[in-house]
């Protein structure tokens, strides 16, 4: 039984010989299989994708035309519910506010993210935990980190008691519920949950610097911010198309934070599209309205991405 399994073995690891005792080349193989795959095992998640994303959006972007409320028939309406948007002062509110998130989160999310990563990219021995540390607000979730928020930002919560204590009661508000300074709290909330992933990018970045360069810029005399401007900055510069994409992207779809601090108010100060389609589409029941707020946004999207693509690409090209 050994003498049979030994021949086994052999005879698919061993390779053949003819008579002669010469090694015979093994017949070639099909590099289609070989090099690809049996591509098509992949074809029911792709039609999966291709119906719930890419088929669904298109339903929806049909109904942006028509007057559909969500139950029983519909008219085609052509361009009206885009014309009712742009004379609706709300929704020209919300498409300020939208913008105002999206470019103020960008800029201080990436900003904080870039120190700290610069900070925390040198030797210090609880690097690694600083690291868990401020990474940690991203893996938390929106709603419950707006609640913990909004908490913090009560009239009755721990900034104005603080306040008190120091003797500033006069500053002491309602955070929240001010139309002046609501705004600004949405902002702090999801700047301090997205400067981590911000930061976790420019690490990923800054690992690729070389270390060399660096040294020889110090050797040549170049301070350390001449040395941050023409060494690291330059070598980054795909970490900040990153961190810039997904941010600005995620900035102009936020939605959690605003429904759990202000629920878009209060009077509407912190209404925005991802807010507006919301409340159009589920809670009034004007489907078609929604459904044109969300192209509206989903168009604005994918513009500002590309122009940010285009302009990060241009300036790599450039260097």
């Amino acid at each position: 039984m050994t003498a049979t399994l030994n021949s086994e073995t052999e005879a698919l690891i061993v390779p053949k010989r003819d008579r002669r005792g010469h090694r015979r080349d093994a017949a070639p193989r099909r590099p289609g299989l070989l090099k690809f795959g049996y591509w098509w095992w992949a074809l029911p998640g792709i039609l999966l994708v291709l119906a719930i994303h890419y088929v669904a959006t298109a339903i929806g972007g049909f109904f942006a035309f028509t007057d559909w409320s969500g139950i029983g028939d519909f008219s085609w309406i052509g361009l009206d519910n885009f014309v009712a948007i742009f004379n609706d002062p709300t929704q020209i509110g919300a498409v300020t506010n939208t913008l105002f998130l999206a470019f103020a989160s960008v800029i201080l999310s990436n900003i904080a993210g870039l120190a700290l990563a610069l900070g925390l990219n040198r030797g210090l021995k609880t690097r690694y935990a600083l690291r868990v540390l401020f990474f940690m607000p991203v893996v938390l979730s929106p709603l419950a980190v707006s609640y913990v928020w909004k908490f913090i930002f009560d009239y009755n919560g721990p900034i104005n008691g603080v306040l008190r204590a120091l003797g500033l009661e006069e500053f002491a508000k309602a955070w929240v519920a001010d139309p002046t300074w609501a705004i600004w709290t949405v902002l702090i909330v999801i700047v301090w949950q997205n400067t981590g992933f911000a930061m976790v990018i420019y690490m990923a970045g800054l690992a690729a610097v070389p270390v060399e360069i660096e040294e020889a810029a110090a050797i040549d005399g170049a301070n350390l911010w001449q040395r941050f401007r023409h060494v690291t900055l330059p070598s980054i510069r795909p970490a900040v198309a990153i961190a810039t994409t997904l941010g600005l992207v995620n900035g102009l779809r936020v939605f959690d934070q605003i429904m759990a601090l202000t629920g878009g108010g209060p009077a509407g100060a912190t209404e925005t599209l991802a807010t507006q389609v919301y409340k159009e589409s589920f809670a009034l029941g004007n489907f078609g309205y929604g459904a044109a707020l969300a192209l509206v946004l989903t168009l604005i999207i994918l513009v500002f991405a590309v122009i940010q693509q285009r302009v990060t690409t241009g300036r790599a090209e450039e260097a």
